[in-house]
C-alpha cells in the first residue's frame, strides 16, 4: 500500500508540471474521451468542491469534414463548422500532448463558475466556437483540427 501511495504521489506530481494553460490534451475518459482539447486553467491542488488536480479545458466535439475543390463555397462553409466543448476534468482523465495552441479567450467569461450557469456557458461556447474557428481557417495548427486516429 505505501509503495502505490508513492507511486500516486510522483504521478500527480509529473502531471501537475505538465498540465498547464494552452497545452494541448487528449480527454482519456468520459462522453468527450478520444476528443482533443486546450487547457484554458489549470488547479493543481484540490479545492473544496473538487478534492483532486483538475483543469478547465476547451476542446472540439465535432471537427471539420473534409473538404475538396469541386465544393462549392457555400458546401465549404457548412463543412468548415467546429462544435466546441467546455468543461473541467480530473487531470488523471487527460494526456498531455507535445503540442499547445493559443487560445485567446476571455478568462472572466470562461471559468468554473460561469459554466455552471447554463446562458453563460452558452454564450461562452460561442466565443469559443468563433476562436477556434479562426484558428481553423488559418491553417497552422492543422493537426489539432482532425480526429484522432489510432
Amino acid at each position: 500500500f505505501v509503495h502505490v501511495k508513492q507511486w500516486y504521489q510522483r504521478r500527480v506530481a509529473i502531471t501537475a508540471g505538465i498540465i498547464k494553460p494552452n497545452k494541448v490534451v487528449l480527454v482519456l475518459n468520459g462522453r468527450h474521451a478520444g476528443k482533443k482539447a486546450v487547457i484554458v486553467k489549470n488547479h493543481d491542488d484540490a479545492t473544496g468542491d473538487r478534492p483532486y488536480g483538475h483543469a478547465l479545458v476547451v476542446g472540439i466535439d465535432r471537427y471539420p469534414k473534409k473538404i475538396t475543390r469541386s465544393m462549392g463555397k457555400k458546401k465549404q462553409n457548412k463543412r468548415n463548422k467546429i462544435k466546441p466543448f467546455v468543461k473541467v476534468y480530473n487531470c488523471n482523465h487527460l494526456m498531455p500532448t507535445r503540442y499547445s495552441l493559443e487560445l485567446n479567450v476571455d478568462k472572466d467569461q470562461l471559468n468554473k463558475n460561469a459554466i455552471r450557469d447554463p446562458a453563460l456557458k452558452k454564450k461562452a461556447l460561442r466565443e469559443v466556437k468563433v476562436k477556434l474557428e479562426d484558428k481553423y481557417k488559418s491553417a497552422k495548427t492543422k493537426w489539432f483540427f482532425q480526429k484522432l486516429r489510432i
